[in-house]
């Protein structure tokens, strides 16, 4: 039997990863399911997906599913099979990625979390199953002519950034569960109106349409399969694309095309980019967008002071780590107005 954990340094499976010619499909799905036993459940799916070297990130709760993985492609017929053979699992939207270079991922970890995804909603304060209604692509793109309706993107900031819905109201929020008031704020004046929302692949969405039909919203949608699927339909049925941009998606590609547009620029150069990034010093590690020009410049880092950091021996990285102030130490996601990039390292 397998350990139902992974055991090996991240660093050893990235480079294997990196070596490996294996074609694996990148792909996210989530199911509101009750699990009575998230702890037992989680041990049982990382017991089934480990046998098809699957790779990941799943959040088990007693809400549910929700999963980010990717699969070798010759196993894939394999994985679907197991997936499906648990019930509230079986035909489940599988959103396979639109622009995947196969290495989403290095490892398969699976947690319990009280949620699948961090709301701070009481669940028993609403019906949750009173969804929104489900739009496919060609129905999104005819409701949102409609001068009574109002798109909203309910993701964060750093996702809508770099692509986003034609008009869509995109607000500047670090996190769903802050979302959730400042939207309903933004919207309070328009209760009748047709409130058309959006995520990466809907799971977002799910809980946000129940959550403001509750609240009172009249005519509450929903794009079905969010982002991706809508990416799919839109090249399938040869329809107009209303998403400009690049997908912003929580694994190591950071971001997929949906289009050839850029709509945003490099947080130290303002040149126009969409490449996202993790600042290369782990005691920052803020995710920021950096064009290749300034990531040559600061070495990958997000500023001078990481710069300088990086360079130093892991000893004296050591005796300052603590006591300095990196731009993630300080800044969350978003908030990329606040990066310092010129300040410099105090070594005393």
């Amino acid at each position: 039997m397998k350990h139902l954990y992974n055991r090996v340094d991240k660093r050893v499976l990235k480079a294997q990863l990196n070596e490996s010619d294996e074609v694996r499909r990148t792909l996210s799905f989530y199911s509101y399911a009750n699990i009575k036993n998230p702890s037992f459940f989680r041990d049982h799916l990382y017991y089934l997906l480990a046998q098809h070297d699957v790779l990941g990130r799943i959040y088990v709760a007693g809400e549910g599913v929700n999963g980010q993985l990717s699969v070798p492609e010759a196993k894939f017929s394999l994985f679907k099979e197991s997936l499906y053979g648990i019930d509230f699992l079986n035909g489940c939207r599988l959103n396979i990625a639109i622009d995947d270079n196969g290495l989403s991922f290095y490892k398969l970890t699976i947690k319990v979390k009280n949620k699948i995804v961090a709301d701070g909603l009481d669940d028993s304060s609403f019906d949750v199953t009173n969804k929104g209604v489900h739009l496919d692509a060609e129905a999104f793109n005819k409701i949102s002519e409609d001068e009574n309706t109002v798109i909203v993107d309910m993701r964060n900031h750093y996702e809508s950034e770099v692509g986003h819905f034609e008009n869509a109201i995109c607000p500047d929020v670090e996190t769903f569960k802050e979302s959730l008031p400042i939207v309903e704020e933004l919207l309070a004046d328009k209760k009748d109106a047709n409130i058309v929302m959006y995520c990466t692949g809907g799971i977002r969405c799910e809980k946000a349409s129940a959550y403001y039909i509750h609240r009172g919203f009249k005519n509450v949608y929903q794009l079905e399969g969010g982002i991706i699927e809508y990416a799919r339909e839109v090249e399938r049925g040869d329809l107009e694309n209303k998403f400009k941009g690049k997908n912003f998606v929580f694994d190591d590609r950071l971001g997929e095309k949906i289009t050839q547009d850029v709509i945003s620029n490099c947080h130290q150069c303002g040149e126009s980019c969409d490449s996202h990034t993790n600042c290369i010093n782990e005691a920052c590690h803020i995710l920021f967008i950096q064009c290749p020009k300034c990531a040559t410049k600061y070495s990958d880092c997000c500023s001078v002071k990481c710069q300088q950091f990086i360079e130093l021996s892991p000893e004296e990285r050591e005796k300052i780590k603590t006591r300095t102030e990196f731009n993630g130490t300080k800044f969350g996601k978003g908030r990329y107005k606040a990066l310092h990039r010129d300040e410099t390292l105090d070594l005393k």
